[in-house]
């Protein structure tokens, strides 16, 4: 089976465009759907016909282009079965659990609420391509939006567990600012420290941060880190639960 071809690009201010191309089938699939001119202008220049959008929740920056898409290329919209009646154009639902067919590369369906209620991954198993969307950032994690803290916290716990190679393309470039809040969190991580000059230099230079990868948000990204005794310890709290470690690290990251 050869290898997906992706594409990666910035749609509207900060929001990340990607492409995956399936060479043996011919198919293309759009992770979310933020603008269509920048998608359209990435599919023509590497010469590729979308055939499916993979939507992972309802916020319009990511689904606003869906329709503009279907038109031009008659593409197959897959969307949370939980945000159903919320995303424009939708062919099918995709459910936790579910596993879909992408040429011959399989495709699982993670559901994460947190970011809002139904958000779903897109993990692509045999090639080891998590599409994150708002759920989990490069060093962040998506505000809570329409439910808990809790929740969120459960919906990490469940990407965590993929393998740790596994390739991480989240939906906005909030590195750098996360990284500055990350040290104020976690001051004492060595290799935390390391990232953030490299996230840095590559910000000073125009360059993307994407992707990341399991172990290296499990290494670094406080919002994964809750059970870190060090973490636990600065913000003084030692003895209370992951899920309200988490909602406190949350907390201060919505007012930094």
């Amino acid at each position: 089976m050869k290898s997906l071809e992706l594409d990666v690009f910035l749609c509207r201010s900060d929001n990340y465009g990607v492409l995956v191309h399936c060479p043996e089938s011919g198919l293309t699939a759009s992770i979310d759907a933020p603008e269509a001119g920048p998608i359209i202008a990435a599919a023509e220049l590497r010469g590729w016909t979308i055939s499916h959008i993979f939507t992972t929740h309802h916020h319009t920056d990511h689904v606003e282009a869906n329709l503009a898409l279907k038109e031009k290329y008659g593409c197959t919209i897959i969307g949370p079965v939980n945000e159903a009646v919320a995303i424009p154009g939708l062919d099918r639902t995709a459910a936790d659990g579910d596993e879909l067919l992408f040429g011959e590369h399989r495709v699982q369906v993670i559901e994460t609420p947190g970011h809002t209620a139904g958000h779903v991954c897109y993990h692509f198993v045999d090639s080891k391509l998590l599409f994150a969307a708002d759920t989990l950032f490069a060093l962040g994690c998506g505000r809570l939006f329409e439910r808990s803290a809790s929740d969120m916290w459960h919906s990490l716990q469940k990407l965590s567990v993929l393998p740790d190679e596994t390739a991480v393309y989240f939906g906005h470039e909030y590195t750098l600012s996360n990284a500055r809040f990350a040290l104020t969190i976690d001051p004492d991580n060595e290799r935390l420290k390391a990232r953030v000059q490299e996230i840095e230099a590559l910000r000073a230079e125009g360059r993307f941060t994407i992707p990341t990868t399991l172990y290296l948000e499990k290494e670094t990204n406080p919002f994964l880190r809750a059970g870190d005794p060090g973490i636990r310890r600065n913000l003084l709290m030692e003895s209370r639960s992951n899920e309200e470690v988490f909602a406190e690290i949350r907390k201060r990251k919505d007012n930094f």
